[in-house]
């Protein structure tokens, strides 16, 4: 009984898998914030080349 007393114990102090799931989250929050960021670059990019595609004029034949 005591033993498994024991085993309980260490395993509720057992924080390995705590920081696992930290470390989890943390990376997903910065998967979710790179993608956002790509998103608007792009967005904006796409407009500037648009911009400077209504600019360009083409050459007199």
């Amino acid at each position: 009984m005591q033993k498994t007393l024991g085993l309980i114990r260490a395993f509720v102090r057992e924080e390995d898998g705590v920081t696992a799931i930290e470390y989890g989250l943390l990376a997903a929050l910065i998967a979710v914030a790179i993608i956002a960021g790509a998103q608007l670059v792009g967005t904006n990019l796409n407009g500037l080349f648009n911009y400077i595609a209504g600019k360009v004029t083409a050459p007199a034949a």
